[in-house]
């Protein structure tokens, strides 16, 4: 149930996914706090389902919100969110901050794949998200930023994604946005003026041996191999509805180097 806050908030929520030793995924640990409550929902065959649930408004300015997801060797977790999330304005000075570290082990896998974040005008948010893979380790990572509700100008956001592959850094990239954001953000070679920023990042044992090569898949979207066993999609589109469809079509038409 959303709640009005007149303080900033500080919470941690964790999950761990590890196998149950009869074919499916157990979450030995499911942690809740504050805004951030998680909930296990119906899985499918050896998945385990999380959804995270908004229990308040935010994150509002002076919050500092984190999630820390584990996942085992040989266990399956899809992370999801039950409705898009709102970087508000609050009544604390300073940037709110929303930290996702994310680790998966070899042999395990995950879909992280939460609704939009959307960056409402007056708003400042810091996201960061940080990954780490195991050699062996499959992963689907979504994430889509919308700058501004219907008609409105959006809010300062900033978005940082470093993903490591066995111990190697293979992608380090930071976008800021809106009001005080570095000159350019909304120029052609940026977002071309379009409100709907997103990537997916894939990575699966097999690209070591047949690497996905890089294309354009569409207009505002292409694909980009990484210096590991994973690929990036990035996409840039004039609404939520577009970028979805972009991104969540794009592992249909990967390639590989050679083709």
């Amino acid at each position: 149930m959303d709640g009005v806050r007149t303080d900033a908030v500080r919470a941690v929520a964790r999950v761990r996914a590890r196998p149950d030793g009869r074919g499916g995924t157990c979450l030995p640990v499911l942690e809740s706090d504050g805004p951030l409550a998680l909930r296990r929902t119906r899985g499918s065959g050896a998945e385990a389902h999380v959804m995270l649930v908004g229990a308040m408004s935010g994150p509002l300015g002076g919050d500092h919100l984190t999630v820390l997801a584990d996942v085992e060797a040989g266990a399956r977790l899809r992370f999801g969110s039950a409705a898009a999330t709102l970087a508000l304005p609050g009544r604390h000075p300073g940037a709110a901050r929303y930290d996702v570290a994310i680790t998966v082990a070899a042999g395990g896998e995950l879909h992280w794949l939460p609704e939009q974040l959307i960056s409402v005008r007056g708003s400042e948010l810091y996201v960061a998200t940080r990954v780490d893979l195991d050699a062996g380790a499959r992963l689907v990572l979504r994430e889509e930023q919308i700058l501004g509700r219907s008609g409105e100008q959006p809010g300062r956001l900033t978005s940082r994604l470093t993903v490591r592959i066995a111990g190697r850094t293979v992608l380090d990239q930071e976008l800021a946005c809106g009001p005080g954001a570095p000159g350019g953000w909304d120029g052609p070679a940026v977002l071309g003026g379009r409100r709907a920023v997103g990537q997916l990042l894939v990575s699966r044992p097999e690209f070591d041996e047949k690497p996905v090569g890089a294309r354009q898949l569409d207009e505002g979207a292409a694909v980009f191999p990484l210096a590991g066993p994973a690929a990036l999609v990035g996409a840039v589109a004039p609404d939520a509805l577009r970028l979805r469809r972009l991104l969540d079509g794009a592992p249909a038409s990967f390639t590989t180097a050679s083709d």
